[in-house]
């Protein structure tokens, strides 16, 4: 394992066994420095064992396959990824390796799983490598293993593992001054219990000549002159406006402001019960997502997505209430005319023409060109790679586009299982395919070396996400192409991530720079202050959890209100996935016969059908076969929660003011089984 100058520089203090965080730009090598540290961390150190976490499920693989490789003809190496078995006997293969490359999660559940074949502890492990070590903070995975980490240390125990950070791009945290961003660098610094962050300093020269950075262009598009589909689209918006009766909304139709608003009458409707207030909310929304794709990519998507939306209301709503009944014949009226101006070319968006340039010049000039367009969803992708295959000009260049979005599920867009994500990586890499439309996923750590053009298509991020996307440009004469509206929030934000990389630059710098001992008391006062705050959030949470009595709290569907169980109806399985345990409770619920596709294994059940409420038809979540046991699994986001104080809609199940028993298999066969 040959390692550069700038490479053994930074990674001195590992090999002697401290704590440090490795900052590199992106394609300079942090993970065949952190490979060679777990080289010779294995070959110094008696019972070593290491555990490599990664943050999305496709780096597990290809840190496997390339830098970890040269590992494997001396130590057992094993990745576990969420789709294979080998998570359910996670502790077992920990045992037999001595390098386990995984997710943060799969550890985290390990680390608090009470099954014996997958429970593994802290210090089980010699050294943690952490890859995209900036996520360490909040209530992300990362910190919630260092939080277990630092309780330990804090409490004087000394067998814990060494930690070992990788990043390209610590940011800000959202601060703009001095001050703030300095306190964000400290505070991960002391999340990862690190002595040192390590960059080049001696050899950046040679760094620099060997991740050069790509050529950064702004491509701004014109306004649309005219956009009769949108004209149209906010008229009916309006439309529905005069039915509900509501003056004091705002009507920016066509922003993420306005879908704020609206997402809060949502609310107020399904507290209040007025079934009016939420059903209309739900449709301004539909109607607002429109407006944004069709300002993102083609106005036959926004016409589509639309479309698709009212033709699952019609399958899935038996359509009795008068408001649905409105909003439905209102879509049907307008649905031809939307068609036609959907498919009228003089209208189109203008950031398409632009994206289209740009990827002429690309493929055109160049033959052999490799790229990323980079946008927001899973729909903007998918539209994209449609937009592409149906144009005869970008056809005739060559380009073998795919697309790559994130593995976990989403009903609002079809999901990539895992091994369609490592086929379309692996397609891309071998250049069978030259072209990825892609959502975050790809942005941190996709080794793809010969990419020489990056698109951001319409996209509003931070300063991280900036730094990650450029990087993926590695090639020679590469580009990196900021693709938005002149004048837009869009282009001020990427100029403001530039400043913020400065600063980042900076503060690291000072942080390096800080006399030793101030720089430890500051990192052990953050880490005190960091488990007191966790420890009052816990006791507030276990408080909030026990404000209501379990059978005092009613559920009730938030489309048709109708009250169909009781909180203490209510088990939890593998301490997240909420049951119903009532018998009687299959009367208030319709099930499809088709199972639910989820893509990933569960240990002892396995997914059925999709619920919904047989009174109104909305949707509720789905059935678990749990050890051949039909059990409904409720999505709180359908449902109202009415308390003795008031009519709640948590958007996750551990808002409730109410405890939530787990579910005891052997009770419940033998109370309702007869066993």
């Amino acid at each position: 394992m040959e390692l550069r100058d700038y490479q053994w520089e930074v990674i001195l203090p590992a090999l002697e066994g401290e704590n440090i965080i490795i900052w590199l730009p992106t394609g300079a090598g942090k993970t065949r420095a952190a490979a060679y540290v777990c080289k010779r961390h294995l070959e110094t150190r008696e019972r070593a064992k290491v555990a490599v976490l990664v943050n999305r499920v496709h780096l597990v693989e290809q840190h496997y396959t390339q830098e970890f490789h040269a590992l494997q003809d001396r130590f057992r190496v094993t990745p576990v990824s969420s789709n294979s078995d080998q998570k359910f006997f996670f502790s077992k293969e920990v045992k037999l390796s001595d390098v386990v490359i995984c997710t943060a999660k799969i550890l985290q559940n390990a680390l608090t799983s009470q099954d014996e074949d997958m429970h593994v502890e802290l210090t089980d492990f010699s050294l943690l490598v952490i890859d995209e070590c900036h996520h360490t903070h909040k209530d992300g995975v990362y910190n919630q293993i260092m939080e277990d980490y630092l309780e330990r240390k804090l409490r004087g125990q000394w067998k814990l593992p060494q930690i070992l950070g990788l990043t390209a791009s610590p940011g800000t945290g959202g601060a703009t001054s001095v001050q703030g961003a300095r306190q964000h660098i400290l505070q991960i610094c002391a999340n990862l219990d690190t002595a040192k962050i390590m960059s080049s300093q001696k050899h950046r020269v040679h760094l620099e000549a060997q991740v050069p950075q790509p050529r950064k262009q702004y491509d701004v598009s014109h306004e649309r002159p005219q956009d009769p589909l949108g004209r149209k689209l906010k008229e009916t918006m309006a439309h529905i406006h005069q039915y509900l009766d509501v003056r004091d909304l705002a009507q920016d139709f066509g922003t993420q402001s306005y879908e704020q608003c609206v997402v809060e009458l949502g609310k107020e409707g399904a507290q209040s019960f007025c079934r009016k207030k939420r059903t209309c909310a739900m449709h301004l929304r539909k109607y607002n997502d429109a407006l944004l794709i069709n300002d993102t990519v083609r106005m036959i998507d926004a016409f589509n997505a639309l479309d698709e939306f009212y033709q699952l209301e019609k399958a899935t709503k038996l359509l009795q209430d008068p408001t649905e009944r409105f909003l439905v014949s209102t879509f049907e009226e307008i649905k031809a005319a939307l068609l036609a101006l959907a498919s009228d070319p003089h209208y189109e968006n203008p950031k398409l023409s632009k994206l289209e340039e740009i990827l002429q010049e690309q493929f055109q000039t160049l033959g052999h060109s490799r790229g990323i367009i980079f946008t927001k969803t899973r729909q903007s992708a998918h539209a994209l790679h449609k937009w592409i295959q149906e144009n005869a000009k970008l056809a005739r260049l060559g380009i073998k586009a795919a697309v790559l979005t994130g593995a976990g599920y989403s009903n609002q867009t079809k999901h990539m299982t895992q091994n369609e994500q490592q086929d379309v990586i692996k397609l891309f890499r071998k250049g069978d395919l030259n072209l990825l439309f892609s959502t975050s996923v790809a942005e941190e750590g996709l080794d793809i070396p010969e990419c020489n053009i990056v698109v951001r298509y319409g996209l509003m991020t931070n300063e991280i996400a900036m730094v990650q996307a450029r990087g993926r440009a590695r090639a020679e004469n590469s580009l990196y192409s900021v693709l938005a509206k002149a004048n837009s929030k869009e282009v001020s934000r990427e100029r403001l991530n530039e400043t913020l990389e400065e600063l980042t630059q900076r503060v690291i710098e000072e942080v390096q720079a800080m006399p030793e001992k101030e720089y430890r008391d500051t990192i052990t006062d953050l880490q005190r202050s960091a488990i007191i705050s966790r420890k009052v959030k816990k006791a507030e949470g276990n408080q909030k959890r026990q404000l209501h009595d379990p059978d005092a709290v009613r559920l009730h569907c938030i489309n048709c209100n109708m009250a169909v169980c009781h909180g203490s109806d209510l088990r939890t399985v593998e301490k997240m996935h909420h049951v119903n345990i009532n018998p009687d409770f299959k009367i208030y619920y319709n099930a499809t016969s088709n199972n639910v596709e989820i893509p990933r294994n569960f240990k002892d059940w396995k997914p059925g059908g999709s619920i919904s409420c047989a009174s109104c038809g909305q949707a509720w979540g789905m059935e678990m076969i749990y050890r051949s046991v039909t059990l409904p699994i409720l999505s709180i986001k359908n449902f109202v929660v009415a308390t003795p104080d008031g009519n709640k809609q948590p958007k996750q199940w551990s808002r409730v003011t109410f405890t939530i028993e787990e579910f005891d298999y052997m009770e419940y066969c033998s109370r309702n089984l007869g066993m």
